[in-house]
Parts: C-alpha cells; sequence; structure tokens
C-alpha cells in the first residue's frame, strides 16, 4: 500500500525521481513559438459630414488572448489504486452506424469520456482529426509537413520521448507551422501496467518539462502507448490535467516492410470517413505521405473541415 504522505506528489517532485540517462546530451535552447497576435478593430475613416469640432475617437484595442494555465501534473495516487486496472480491449471495429461511425467508438465514448477521453467526436462535429504517431523518423515526417502546410491543414502529432531527442529540427518545424503536439510518453511503456502509477506520471512529465524546456511548448493531449488503458491510467492523465486521445479510425500502414497498396488505402479510408473522426495514421509511412494530398482534397471534397475537435483544449 502506498505511503499517505504521497497522496499528492508535484511535478517537481516526480521529475526529481526519474533520471533519464543520457537526455542531457540531447538538450537544446530553441526559441518558441511566436508571440500571440493582439488583434485589433480597423480604425474607421470619419464620416463625411462628421462634426469638426468632434475628434473621432479612436477604436479599442481588444485584449490580448489569456494564455492558458500550465498542466496541473499532479494525482491522487491513492485514490487512482482503487480504480481498475484492467486493460480495456477495444478498436474502432468495421461496424458503422448510419452516419458511418464507429459504433465501438461511439460507445466508449459513452462510457469513458467523463475521464476528459476523447474516441470519436459528436455526430454533429463537422471536423475531421489528422493526426500522427511519431515514433521514430523514416524520412518522411518533412514530406507530409511539405503538403500539410501547401493544403493549409493543422494536424496533431503525437511524440515519444525518443522522437523528440532525435528530431528537435522536425519537432520545432511543426511548432513553427502551426501543428498541435501531443504527449505520447517517454518510453512508449503501457501505463499503470509496464509501469507503476508513479512511474507512469513520472514518464509524463518527464516529456512534458521537455517540450518547455527546449521548445517553450505545453502539450495538453496524451495518446497512450499501444492505445492501451485502463480507468486507473485514464484517470491520472485526467487528474494530471490532459485530454486522452484515441482514434475513430486507423489502418495498417505501420509496418515500413509492408506498407498498402496507395489505391486500397485511399478507398478504405474514403470508405470509413465519418463526422467527428479522428484519423490516425503513421508519419514511417511512405503511403501516407504518398497519399497524403489526395485525402486532404478528398476529405474536403466530401464537405469535412479539418483541424482540432472545437471543445480541445489546444
Amino acid at each position: 500500500m502506498m505511503n499517505q504522505t504521497a497522496i499528492l506528489l508535484t511535478a517537481a517532485a516526480l521529475a526529481a525521481q526519474f533520471v533519464i540517462p543520457g537526455c542531457s546530451s540531447c538538450s537544446r535552447n530553441l526559441d518558441g513559438p511566436p508571440e500571440s497576435v493582439v488583434s485589433s478593430q480597423a480604425q474607421e475613416s470619419m464620416p463625411a459630414q462628421s462634426v469638426p469640432e468632434e475628434e473621432p475617437s479612436l477604436p479599442e484595442e481588444e485584449e490580448p488572448s489569456p494564455e492558458l494555465p500550465a498542466l496541473a501534473m499532479s494525482a491522487d495516487f491513492l485514490a487512482i489504486e482503487k480504480l481498475s486496472n484492467e486493460s480495456v480491449t477495444w478498436g474502432p471495429g468495421t461496424i458503422q452506424d448510419e452516419l458511418g461511425r464507429s459504433v465501438a467508438c461511439v460507445d466508449l465514448q459513452e462510457k469513458y469520456g467523463h475521464y476528459q477521453a476523447c474516441f470519436i467526436g459528436p455526430e454533429d462535429e463537422n471536423t475531421i482529426v489528422l493526426s500522427f504517431d511519431q515514433g521514430y523518423e523514416n524520412g518522411y515526417t518533412a514530406p507530409i509537413l511539405d503538403t500539410l502546410k501547401e493544403k493549409g491543414v493543422q494536424a496533431v502529432f503525437f511524440l515519444t520521448g525518443h522522437y523528440v531527442r532525435s528530431q528537435p529540427e522536425l519537432v520545432q518545424r511543426m511548432i513553427d507551422e502551426g501543428h498541435i503536439l501531443g504527449n505520447h510518453s517517454d518510453s512508449h511503456k503501457v501505463y499503470c501496467r509496464d509501469l507503476s502509477i508513479e512511474d507512469s506520471a513520472a514518464d509524463a512529465i518527464w516529456m512534458q518539462n521537455y517540450l518547455r524546456e527546449n521548445f517553450n511548448y505545453e502539450m495538453r493531449l496524451f495518446r497512450f502507448p499501444e492505445g492501451v488503458f485502463s480507468e486507473q491510467s485514464l484517470a491520472l492523465m485526467q487528474q494530471m490535467g490532459y485530454q486522452s486521445i484515441f482514434w475513430s479510425f486507423a489502418y495498417n500502414d505501420w509496418d515500413p516492410a509492408n506498407q498498402p497498396d496507395p489505391e486500397t488505402a485511399k478507398e478504405r479510408i474514403e470508405k470509413f470517413l465519418h463526422p467527428g473522426e479522428i484519423m490516425l495514421l503513421h508519419s514511417v509511412s511512405a503511403t501516407n505521405a504518398q497519399i497524403l494530398p489526395e485525402v486532404i482534397d478528398m476529405i474536403r471534397d466530401k464537405g469535412y473541415e479539418i483541424g482540432p475537435h472545437a471543445d480541445w483544449v489546444v
């Protein structure tokens, strides 16, 4: 049983207990994203018959958007320990409702949504999310970013510790070009199963601090390694301040040595397109890099927008 004095641990305390050998050799001091743009109303010209004695009032400038607060990055381990740690077996499956939405993901959303988990958006959500898992670099992320920039698309990239250490230039490019970065763990081990609750928290905290210190970036989305979760791990991420993002579409694109045929891949993506979709793609895929321009065009031709869902805090 855990010590009663360890109910609430701060991020600093956890990080101090979780040392990653060799991490300092990959640290870089990089400039953060541009400062928030302060919008202002355009000054209107004076009407032709305005009273000369009265000077036109200057338009009031809008207040800059307040910065979102940093994540809490702390949790009540004793309370979390009382929840089930049984891994939930799940997948989007191929059974669709009348709107083409994954029935499995709709059910999961209803069951676990109160943990700030997102498997699929609402049925009236007209936005499709393009999300990429970044475990390691295989030479296709730059072309993918080129396509996203050309098409004016904001995507979500879920990063592992290996990726942020080994690919700082690409990580910085994602930030500079307006994409959203999510925490995909440092170790890519299953939280609250391969790691204890405390070590799971420390693993996420290391990633959060690394992005803060080296890229001036605050991640707010989390994706579980392998998509494996339990009530314990969902509650842990929720208490630390994350939204846990899953997916409502994926296909066999993760093996570089066994890539799907491009035409078959496009057909499958189109067949399962649905409102509120969260599409999981892997950036190691040559097929994904090749078909992405056509996939984006197809999504838009179907009447959808592309970006984060409206209720995500990013």
